[in-house]
């Protein structure tokens, strides 16, 4: 075996597999997977009741890597941001929310993206390409080895959410491989309700997303006419308000309890007026639905402010109180060090010119 592959890239199946192919004990794997997200090991030296001919052999096949902290931001308001560095160089941003009755980690399954929605700092980058397996989830242990949150029956992260850099259903394949890792019971143990998977609407793979995954779903709508929204999220020209709101009408297992949270970003005079509250109500009503309402977070070279105060308090007002759809306004978390929804971008592509335009003077 080629040594080009993490150990968190498999998943608890295929890590089976492999210790049944070496004609080990079932045991070993079970075993193994504690080390790995239980204990939260940094090597396989580590693992104490594992053979020495074992770990020598998971040694010569398998790296063991954790993503490389490039920078590490703390805000004012206890947020945290880091800038991980991959093993070809680029570079993916990751943020721990904390509050009072659960700490949050939003994360990136895309270097850049390829959607470009004008209010998104990230959609100003490319796509440079998507994330491995073991670097979705390689977010995540970094994360708890820097907050120290390895002890699971007090967890400071304990939910975890794809609204980080990029569209986690244009890397399906991966997420979907790193989610069964975030869900086994034996491991990181997240139940399917503490994780969400935020989408711009990819509407075919949202149709078989509740069948293979049943975790939570965020709808990135953000407009409620599809002339402003093909400006805000230009996939809406591909698959526009209609024909998304129509697959999520038979979206299966969603009820009262566990609705689909629609996200809106609030934009001074470009989607908060009361009568795009009235249009959303209209449009939301047949779902089970619920409403984060977001104020825009601002960053260098946006052509966008953020509604005032006043004009979101009346807006939610419309849209619950009036529409009778649960409507949440999302404040600012981490603006300080540009860690707020909507406002990351890696520096990778920055730096890479940097270096192109140092070689070229050189």
């Amino acid at each position: 075996m080629k040594k080009n592959l993490s150990i968190n890239s498999l998943t608890r199946e295929e890590l089976s597999e492999y210790i049944f192919d070496l004609g080990e004990k079932k045991y070993r794997a079970k075993q193994l997977w504690k080390w790995l997200y239980v204990n939260g090991v940094k090597s396989f030296d580590e693992m104490s009741d594992i053979g020495v001919k074992l770990r020598n052999k998971l040694n010569s096949d398998y790296l063991f890597n954790r993503l490389s902290i490039d920078k590490h931001q703390v805000s004012k308001d206890g947020t945290q941001k880091w800038l991980f560095e991959l093993k070809d160089k680029r570079k993916v941003e990751t943020v721990f929310i904390p509050e009072k009755d659960r700490g949050t980690l939003c994360i990136s399954s895309q270097v850049g993206c390829t959607l470009s929605c004008s209010f998104c700092h990230t959609g100003t980058m490319p796509l440079v390409r998507n994330l491995s397996t073991d670097e979705i989830i390689g977010q995540i242990l970094s994360a708890k080895d820097s907050l120290l949150d390895w002890d699971n029956k007090n967890r400071k992260i304990t939910n975890i959410v794809f609204m980080g850099m990029g569209e986690p259903l244009y890397n399906y394949t991966e997420v979907t491989r790193a989610i069964k890792i975030l869900l086994d019971n034996e491991g990181l143990c997240y139940s399917r309700r503490k994780i969400t998977l935020s989408t711009s609407g990819v509407v075919p793979i949202i149709q078989k997303l509740k069948y293979e995954l049943d975790v939570s779903l965020a709808i990135s709508l953000h407009a409620v006419t599809d002339k402003v929204r093909n400006e805000l999220v230009p996939i809406n020209k591909k698959w526009p308000i209609k024909e998304l709101l129509s697959v999520l009408e038979v979206y299966p297992g969603v009820n009262n309890s566990r609705r689909i949270t629609f996200e809106y970003v609030m934009l001074e005079g470009v989607n908060d007026s009361i009568s795009d509250a009235k249009k959303l109500v209209k449009l939301l009503k047949p779902l089970h639905a619920k409403v984060n309402l977001i104020p825009f977070n601002p960053w260098p070279g946006s052509i966008y402010k953020c509604s005032s105060d006043k004009t979101i308090k009346d807006f939610a007002d419309e849209v619950c109180y009036n529409g009778g759809i649960t409507a949440t306004v999302r404040y600012a978390r981490g603006q300080d060090i540009l860690a707020a929804c909507g406002q990351l971008k890696s520096n990778s592509v920055r730096l890479n010119k940097e270096k192109v335009l140092n070689i070229n003077a050189a």
